[in-house]
């Protein structure tokens, strides 16, 4: 049975309430509903008997000797008027002697293999031949996600520009400091190395010059001030979500700990009172034992309401029901810390002092080891809290040597930290004040 013809200017609510055309008895074929836009020639929808609606295009198409009708999109897929924009487009190519179709899966083939070109598609290469399995690992990757992709994913390597580059650069080196961007740039550089050994036709658009800090200034040696511990501390006090985070970060100088060490602390690693950090996640490859002192103890914290089993992730922000089950560990640290540096900038603002000189998580381990240092902890003792290896030792090594001085060690930061977060009231009166007597 032919389609019923109708020829009307098309609106949603009309197609909208469409129904199907009822069959008639005896009928050989299925009936159609065929609605023709009066606005773009050729284009309608047809509707079938089960009630499917389908934006057609229906003129002689390049190679055909009559008719025919090709499908536009389904009714609900795509909108009225970008299928008849895609109609009129149709037209516009079998006008000029061109398939539609052909057309449209040449672009498609064009657009495969310029996504299969872009920086995302070579950090996505990168990371599964080089990156994964690395102790850094997540660290590049977060490099790489925070910093590449926003700004240079979409692009097609064989069109970047030694500018795009620098310009990247200097966007990162405005939003997390010229050391980020550094580190940043060592990552890329090597994504872009290793595409060149696999792509004869990429030539890597980095270049020596590029670099936001001097050789000297990258090797770090940030600690933080007394005051500036107190602003980092009561600006956590101020952070609400994520909940973990403050627990996390004070972790990170009263551990001694790198960042990711924390990050992935589970109760598994948990004997006693003890925290052994595993060599499979440690710098150096040993097991690192490190004393439950009572001030890690509290920013351990109690089990998580929504955890089902007997184990979980410390630091975790995943839920449950609405509750925390600590399934996956803490990794939101671009964003928390952002807000951590807005916090303590509103702070010393609010009581008219400088903005704090730009910092680094990391900068708290080695804050750590300073206030170790001022409390008297025998140098060697510091070094092995800190997970170094000590020279000299015996080869053997034993992962519960020097706890009981390991412990007293980090008691004696604990001490001095709260000696600066809680200083003793000035009892020097001032000398204007006597003579005023």
């Amino acid at each position: 049975m032919p389609a019923k013809k109708h020829r009307k200017e098309l609106t949603a609510t009309m197609i909208a309430r469409l129904k199907a055309p009822a069959s008639e008895p005896g009928a050989k074929h299925s009936p159609r509903l065929w609605i023709a836009d009066s606005i773009v020639p050729g284009f309608g929808v047809r509707v079938t008997e089960k009630g499917s609606k389908t934006f057609v295009l229906r003129t002689r198409y390049p190679g055909e000797t009559s008719a025919g009708r090709r499908e536009i999109g389904k009714v609900g897929e795509i909108e009225l008027a970008d299928a008849r924009d895609k109609a009129r487009n149709w037209l516009k190519l079998i006008a000029e002697g061109k398939d539609p179709a052909r057309v449209e899966e040449e672009i498609r083939r064009s657009q495969v293999a310029k996504d299969a070109n872009t920086v995302n598609a070579v950090l996505d290469a990168f990371e599964k031949d080089h990156v994964e399995g690395l102790r850094s690992g997540d660290q590049v990757k977060a490099a790489f996600t925070n910093h590449v992709r926003p700004r240079i994913g979409d692009r097609s390597i064989y069109d970047l520009k030694r500018s795009d580059i620098t310009t990247m650069l200097n966007e990162i080196k405005a939003d997390s400091g010229p050391v980020m961007a550094d580190r940043v740039l060592a990552h890329v550089r090597k994504a872009f190395n290793w595409q060149m050994v696999q792509d004869d036709e990429f030539k890597s658009p980095i270049v020596r010059g590029m670099a936001k800090t001097k050789p000297k200034e990258r090797a770090r040696k940030r600690t933080l001030a007394d005051d500036e511990i107190r602003d980092v501390w009561t600006a956590l006090d101020q952070i609400e979500q994520p909940a973990c985070y403050p627990r996390y970060v004070k972790s990170l100088l009263l551990a001694m700990t790198r960042r990711n060490e924390s990050a992935l602390m589970h109760t598994d690693e948990l004997e006693s009172d003890l925290w052994i950090i595993p060599g499979a996640r440690y710098k150096n490859k040993q097991d690192h034992v490190i004393p439950i002192t009572p001030a890690i103890r509290e920013l351990i914290g109690e089990k998580p309401s929504g955890c089902k089993g007997n184990s979980w992730y410390v630091f975790s922000t995943t839920t449950t029901g609405g509750q925390l089950d600590g399934a996956k560990p803490f990794s939101g640290f671009s964003k928390a810390k952002k807000e951590l540096d807005a916090i303590v900038a509103k702070i010393r603002k609010a009581e008219g002092r400088a903005p704090m000189k730009q910092w680094q998580l990391h900068d708290l381990r080695r804050t750590g080891r300073s206030l170790m240092s001022r409390a008297k902890v025998d140098a060697d003792h510091a070094e092995r809290c800190m997970g170094h290896v000590i020279g000299g030792v015996r080869e053997t090594y034993d992962r519960y040597e020097y706890l009981d001085e390991k412990r007293k060690a980090f008691e004696a930061l604990a001490s001095m930290l709260d000696l600066i977060l809680n200083p003793p009231a000035d009892n020097v009166v001032p000398m204007h004040a006597v003579a005023a007597e």
